[in-house]
């Protein structure tokens, strides 16, 4: 098949599982109690009026409280030592110092560990779709309140379009909807920017990036997408649930950038503290 009819199926798939998803996950909102996807008791006293009441008070509390400081660039958490004695805005790992990634910043909510990293199993494997808006309230708090712990001015925190990472059609298929959009949809909203679900195209079916090292992470994805429209002069925000190695971001910022995008902004829930 050629890539035109890949692109045309992956978003034809994309529009029917994803409206029979949503529909699914809004008839299971109004029918079950909110119940916090951590503990199980009611959650129904955080968020006011918001239908993403997924965690109650105490673990809302508990459990996202990230204070560390983190690489502007691709969002590694620092020590504790380090942080003591770096600077609170702009710091910048070792390793991006050194080898600069092809994206400029990086937006985490937090270390991809118990219990937080089970809000991305449940999003990722259960069609828990209700977690996809608290991670992107969350992400879309960050870039409001917290542009200059990225080293950056407020417009350069804020894209000018939101993608999410695409899924090859064989998974798109088996899952029934994409998690990173998800989360990319209502951030997009929250952020009053625009969503493109379909920019990037995976053109291959690759395998799990889990089950591979670092450096074999890098080849799996080097040729895998494809950019479908013009960006040219834009700053293209990226959006995926989890980040590890960096590699499927990294070769997509890469694409991007061949294409004309001035910047590439990652946005994930969460943050594997080593790659």
């Amino acid at each position: 098949m050629s890539i035109a009819g890949v692109l045309r199926r992956n978003k034809q798939i994309a529009c029917c599982t994803a409206g029979w998803r949503g529909l699914f996950a809004h008839v299971a909102a109004l029918a079950l109690p909110g119940l916090c996807a951590l503990c199980g008791n009611s959650c129904n006293n955080i968020c006011g009026n918001s239908p993403r009441n997924v965690l109650c008070s105490a673990c809302d509390e508990a459990y996202w409280n990230e204070t560390r400081l983190r690489c502007v660039q691709c969002a590694l958490p620092l020590s504790a030592f380090r942080s003591r004695h770096a600077r609170r805005g702009g710091y910048r790992c070792a390793a991006c110092r050194h080898a600069p990634p092809p994206f400029d910043a990086t937006f985490a909510l937090a270390d991809y560990r118990p219990p937080l990293a089970s809000l991305v199993l449940d999003l990722k494997f259960r069609a828990r779709l209700a977690l996809g808006g608290l991670f992107a309230e969350r992400l879309a708090r960050a870039v409001h309140d917290r542009p200059a712990a990225h080293g950056t001015a407020q417009a350069d925190a804020r894209p000018d379009l939101i993608a999410p990472v695409p899924l090859a059609r064989r998974r798109l298929v088996e899952r029934g909807y994409n998690q990173a959009w998800a989360i990319a949809r209502p951030l997009a909203r929250a952020l009053e920017v625009h969503a493109e679900p379909a920019l990037l195209a995976r053109t291959l079916h690759t395998a799990p990036q889990t089950r591979l090292d670092a450096a074999a992470r890098r080849a799996n994805v080097a040729h895998a997408f494809v950019v479908t429209r013009d960006v040219s002069g834009l700053h293209v925000g990226l959006v995926d649930d989890v980040m590890t190695s960096g590699a499927t971001l990294a070769a997509l910022a890469v694409l991007l950038k061949q294409a004309g995008a001035r910047r590439v902004t990652n946005y994930v829930a969460l943050r594997t503290a080593r790659d």
